[in-house]
């Protein structure tokens, strides 16, 4: 006995029953898909955006150098390491790079911040979004040894334009209070006024000389993926290199910004609940329309096994009307989730006048312009909840109907 057709024919019967708990998975679908595309984009944007803003998707520093990031504690094989990183399947670019506290002033006014040291030959836009939002000059090239990068309320913090001095004081690695000068060659804007009042850009040439450094030394190299989901992997490649080597340490996203990765941590579980409860409610429609559909058709069972249909072969007939359900509610979903999705994937929704132009969690930038993107491990993860819930959905109307007897089901009628 073919029970597949036959669920599918007995369904039917009832098409605007069928047809309304349907479109109660296909609206779960859309709901699922909302809710983790939209996380998917914003978790990428966020850890892609805190890569670009000095540490990359992983670091490669002094094992001590993330408890106590003082400039004594240095990468004395940096360039080395540079090169290496290069040759690792999945990294897309990596950057030598000195960081640190400095004091910075101009005139008769001084402020606290943070300096990247960085080399001008090497450094790109792509893996620096100083250098992506330059709004004034340039950045300095490898032939200007004093060329300094400041952000936009750091220059109106100190009065500085193009071309004027900056003098900067920090700590040596021998612990020592050092100072050096340098000139504006380009002004940044974030659109974060903590970081645009902060950070400044340095000549990585400069910088190893005011501190004694060695000619090949620096706080630690930054990794770039292409995906950042890889960086557990890459790390592993990268830590079996240097297994030997107790001076150096390797580190993903999650580890040097601990806080970003418990932001995104809290935030995705928080949308599992919801999802979850979702699926609960989706779940809740199917049991009903399958439970009053058995309790319809208990002549109909009674028949059935009078006939000589097994108890079992009743329990895996409902379950396949639960199974067909889940696949009419998939199509369903997907035709009404594509406009939408494709929508929110090329064109978003701007919230930018609700939460304004300077806006960051965990000390990153966020895009405010709402996006989806799907990965495809999320996409097989929505499909099989939403078709494993439709089963667990028919388990008790199955059982239902095939634990009462033939003779029992008849006098229903």
């Amino acid at each position: 006995m073919q029970l597949g057709p036959m669920a599918w024919r007995t369904l039917m019967r009832s098409k605007r029953r069928s047809v309304i708990t349907a479109f109660s998975v296909a609206f779960g679908v859309l709901l699922s898909v909302t809710f983790t595309a939209s996380g998917d984009y914003a978790y990428t944007n966020m850890i892609n955006t805190s890569a670009v803003m000095g540490l990359g998707h992983l670091s490669v520093e002094h094992p001590d150098y993330q408890d106590t990031p003082t400039l004594d504690k240095r990468l004395l094989e940096a360039e080395a390491v540079w090169q290496r990183a290069l040759q690792i399947p999945g990294v897309t670019g990596a950057q030598v790079r000195i960081m640190g506290q400095a004091m910075f002033a101009s005139g008769a006014k001084s402020v606290g911040g943070a300096f990247i040291a960085i080399d001008p030959a090497r450094e790109t836009p792509s893996h620096n979004i100083f250098l992506r939002t330059l709004v004034e000059g340039r950045s300095f090239s490898a032939g200007e040894e004093r060329g300094v990068v400041v952000g936009a309320k750091m220059a109106e913090k100190l009065n500085l334009r193009l071309g004027k001095k900056l003098v900067f004081t920090l700590t040596d690695k021998d612990g020592e209070l050092v100072s050096e000068l340098g000139r504006v060659s380009g002004i940044f804007k974030t659109g974060d006024d903590s970081v645009d009042g902060s950070v400044v850009l340095l000549p990585l040439a400069l910088v190893r000389k005011t501190l004694g450094y060695e000619p090949k030394a620096a706080s630690l190299v930054a990794i770039f993926l292409a995906d950042h989901r890889e960086a557990e992997s890459v790390k592993e490649n990268l830590a079996r290199l240097w297994a030997k080597r107790p001076d150096i340490g390797v580190l993903t996203w999650q580890e040097s910004q601990p806080d970003l990765a418990g932001l995104i941590k809290v935030d995705r579980l928080f949308n599992h609940l919801l999802q979850f409860l979702v699926g609960l409610v989706i779940a809740a429609g199917i049991m009903n329309t399958l439970l009053m559909s058995v309790m319809e058709r208990q002549r109909e069972f009674g028949i059935m096994m009078a006939l000589g249909m097994m108890p079992g072969q009743v329990v895996w007939l409902v379950l396949l009307e639960s199974c067909w359900l889940g696949i009419l509610g998939l199509v369903l979903g997907v035709i009404i989730t594509t406009p939408w999705f494709w929508y929110m994937a090329t064109v978003g929704l701007d919230f930018s006048s609700q939460i304004g132009e300077d806006y960051s969690a965990g000390g990153v930038l966020v895009d405010p312009v709402m996006k989806f993107r799907l990965y495809r491990e999320s996409a097989l993860w929505i499909a099989g909840a939403v078709f494993f819930l439709t089963l667990v959905a028919g388990i008790f109307p199955a059982f239902k109907a095939g634990r009462t007897t033939s003779v029992e089901n008849l006098k229903q009628g």
